[in-house]
């Protein structure tokens, strides 16, 4: 990693936030977020204020180094951010998702210049969007888009990403692609471009027509003769030469999301119960929310969701304690936390989004008021990454103590 660069935040920056402050300013806004996510989902009205005001919030810069005037706080703290922000709106969560991944990444690879540039336009409030899902490869690490060289220690930049979480919000744009080589033509290391949201051949579509997460920004982004300069490109490749939690690290936030969209569920369903749902004629109560079914299967996804935030936060630790001691086993130790989390929000948020009607009874699938959100999110969402694989690393660990693969997705 670089030496070290003390920076003093320029005045005007966003807030610099302690750990109890971000959760409680998550709170804060999650509740707003709860208000209105029913309504912006079925209309699909893109959160352009709100997440404005997560940006002004100070809750996107809470990972930049404390060298460089950041709060620094570390990973566990940042998912129970993501999970707070989630059970608010779990499209407006998913936003930033990518901005963390690619600070992390600029806090790994970049130079002390990089990142004393990159690191001040996060205090200043910049967002950062994506552009690495290729759009029709065959293979989820297909990567066509190129930098070629272009003369004067500038890059040309092309290609067409796909599923850009965040990318129509951002004003910087990174972009995986291949670092063309003599040698290799088109296929060379892959790096991360760097490029301002309005450049010159930059276009962004807002195309994503998912049946869940509907306000994510997730659209598709052209990129025709982009020129990009030197200073505005940092290698990946070297990210997975040695032990890393860059992907328990981003999978750990998506986890997050998850169990976030989860206990929303559960809490809408105690809700409606105790608000709305009539008590089936057999129960002899005079409430639904008296009715010892009901009650009992509120019960049982309340377990779950239990049990979901328990492995969400011993994942947390688990990256904390690799960050802090690096190695191949504390890797793979943190790697696996977030793969038992991961496998367990999926299921728990698939669970309890669906067993949601079975509560609540018919009055609830009536569409104004949208609750099936929560599973078409919670679906949609745990498709990023398969959980049976999760399962299968940790069964492969179990059985002959393998650790799992070094790359992005664990």
């Amino acid at each position: 990693m670089s030496a070290a660069v003390h920076v003093v935040p320029e005045p005007g920056t966003v807030p610099v936030l302690s750990a109890d402050e971000a959760v409680a300013v998550a709170r804060e806004l999650a509740t707003g977020l709860a208000a209105t996510s029913a309504e912006r989902d079925l209309h699909r009205i893109l959160p352009e204020r709100e997440v404005e005001r997560l940006s002004a919030s100070g809750l996107l810069a809470v990972t930049v180094p404390a060298a460089y005037g950041g709060a620094d706080l570390p990973a566990g703290t940042l998912a129970e951010v993501f999970r707070i922000l989630a059970s608010g709106d779990p499209s407006v969560a998913q936003v930033p998702h990518s901005h963390f991944v690619y600070v992390n990444a600029m806090r790994h690879q970049g130079t002390p210049e990089q990142q004393e540039f990159f690191f001040g336009e996060v205090l200043a409030g910049k967002r950062l969007g994506n552009a690495q899902s290729e759009i029709g490869t065959r293979h989820v690490r297909d990567i066509r888009t190129t930098l070629t060289p272009a003369g004067g220690g500038r890059w040309r930049l092309d290609g067409t990403k796909g599923y850009a979480t965040g990318a129509l919000f951002a004003h910087w744009i990174p972009v995986l692609a291949h670092l063309d080589t003599l040698s290799d033509p088109g296929h060379g290391p892959l790096h991360v471009a760097w490029v301002e949201r309005d450049a010159e051949g930059v276009t962004v579509t807002d195309d994503w027509a998912g049946m869940g997460q509907r306000t994510t920004a997730s659209g598709t982004v052209e990129l025709v003769d982009v020129e990009v300069d030197a200073s505005r490109i940092t290698p990946f490749h070297l990210t997975f030469e040695g032990p890393q939690t860059y992907g328990a690290f981003a999978q750990l936030l998506h986890s997050a999301l998850d169990v976030g969209i989860a206990r929303a569920a559960v809490d809408d369903a105690a809700l409606f119960v105790r608000t709305t749902s009539r008590p089936y004629p057999d129960a002899g109560v005079e409430r639904a929310a008296d009715d010892p079914l009901v009650v009992q299967a509120l019960g049982q996804m309340e377990l779950g969701v239990r049990a979901a935030e328990a492995l969400l936060r011993e994942a947390g630790r688990a990256v904390e304690a690799a960050d802090a001691d690096l190695d191949e086993e504390s890797a793979g130790a943190a790697s696996l936390a977030v793969a038992a989390s991961r496998a367990s929000s999926t299921q728990v948020s698939v669970d309890v989004a669906s067993r949601l009607f079975e509560v609540c009874g018919t009055r609830s699938a009536l569409d104004r008021l949208n609750l099936n959100r929560h599973w078409r999110n919670a679906r949609t969402h745990t498709l990023h990454d398969p959980a049976a694989w999760k399962v299968q690393h940790l069964g492969r660990y179990v059985v002959d103590g393998t650790l799992p693969p070094n790359h992005g997705q664990l």
